[in-house]
């Protein structure tokens, strides 16, 4: 019987599970995870503002795989050996596979910056995101002790994507925090630092602008043309423009890193070309080296012919992918020839709390509640195409009205 190993179970590895599991051909699939859940990694910023709880969107793999078809391993990959065929993880050794589906997923970039690591917070996971949360409530009960203005200042290390949906969940809950800490709403801060003049260059000028029109009537302090330079115990220090050469400071209780990602450090040790943990894949999704192995997710870049760059992670271009790479498996598997990949962005929406949001869907620039709509509707769908009914019924986004 043939063997498929999946490492990664999120949006694109277990998507390719689920679509592989439903097939009646004679081969076995082993999934392997460090965690025994799947989670919602585009809503890690509600976990780390406290608007939900990790279960909110989280759930279990074994709810959503096939015990007949599916093997579910909870373990870590130390090294993946392309030419003997196997895939070495921590608690179970040496796993030997014919077609391998590689969606490691990604971990925070630092891009080499002073203390990025040792002195924000990052946010990448979902222990991470709780421990956000756990801090931004450490500091509000430190202030009424202390009455460090500091301490309520929640500053946030770029204003990508992440960034952004991050600010927008602080205000939401900025109502909490004040009276954790005693204090009014608008004595709690929130800063987003970004070094480039404008936010989130994936759209055009007047759709970012709105955005950080919004941000600002929604009192956050969003410092455009600011790169970082060191982040110390407590501070950032950040150079303000090209022209001025001095550096400032920030004091603030709670700093968070989102500045950016970069594919699993597993791609470089076991050997894959690759740039920042990603693999530029063939036009069906294969390693160029190896015709039996496909990088999908955040460790693919799969090329945007249109700007010749690479196409953005995100969950949508890794579900896709998730859902070709079991297509070509299956070709494989049945002695066919392999498809390519193509891909055209349906559009992306950002959210800025509970029920504002601000995007485009194909071309079409839509902002404010209706987006927000928008916003919850292609969680929802995530949900339903990874999870099914089950968990889009149990985890779903119905709450449009508040």
């Amino acid at each position: 019987m043939q063997e498929v190993l999946v490492l990664g179970a999120g949006y694109a590895g277990l998507k390719a599970v689920r679509q592989l599991q439903k097939q009646k051909d004679d081969f076995h699939i082993t999934l392997i995870d460090r965690n025994s859940y799947h989670y919602e990694a585009t809503e890690l910023h509600e976990v780390a503002a406290g608007s939900h709880s990790r279960d909110k969107i989280s759930y279990p793999i074994l709810d959503v795989i096939n015990p007949d078809k599916v093997t579910f391993l909870q373990d870590e990959v130390v090294q993946v050996d392309r030419d003997a065929q196997t895939v070495t993880v921590k608690q179970n050794g040496a796993l030997a596979y014919d077609y391998l589906i590689v969606s490691l997923g990604f971990t925070s970039e630092t891009f080499g910056i002073p203390g990025a690591q040792e002195n924000a917070l990052q946010m990448v996971n979902i222990d991470t995101a709780e421990a956000v949360h756990e801090h931004i409530l450490k500091m509000m009960a430190n202030y009424r002790e202390t009455k460090d203005e500091a301490s309520l200042r929640l500053l946030i290390c770029g204003a990508g994507f992440t960034g952004i949906e991050l600010a927008g969940a602080f205000v939401d809950e900025r109502q909490r925090y004040a009276e954790l800490a005693g204090v009014a709403p608008e004595q709690i801060e929130i800063i987003c630092v970004e070094a480039a003049n404008r936010i989130l260059p994936m759209f055009d000028d007047a759709l970012a602008q709105h955005g950080a029109d919004l941000l600002e009537k929604l009192g956050v302090n969003l410092m455009l043309g600011c790169t970082i330079k060191d982040i110390q115990s407590g501070q950032v220090c950040y150079a303000a423009g090209s022209e001025d050469s001095r550096l400032h400071t920030i004091a603030a209780g709670t700093i968070i890193w989102t500045t950016g990602v970069s594919g699993s450090p597993v791609m470089g040790q076991s050997g894959f070309n690759q740039r920042r943990g990603r693999v530029m894949v063939n036009s069906d999704l294969r390693d160029p080296d190896h015709d039996n192995v496909y990088v999908i997710g955040d460790v693919s870049a799969f090329m945007d012919t249109s700007c010749n760059r690479p196409f953005p992670t995100t969950a949508q271009i890794a579900t896709r992918m998730g859902t070709h790479a079991a297509k070509n498996v299956l070709h494989q598997l049945r002695g066919e020839a392999t498809e390519d990949f193509s891909y055209q962005p349906l559009g992306t929406v950002a959210s800025v709390g509970n029920t504002r949001a601000f995007g485009l869907v194909g071309k079409l620039p839509v902002k404010s509640y209706p987006a927000s709509v928008i916003k919850k509707s292609i969680m929802n769908k995530s949900l339903l195409d990874i999870g099914g009914l089950k968990e889009l019924l149990a985890k779903g986004r119905f709450d449009l009205y508040h």
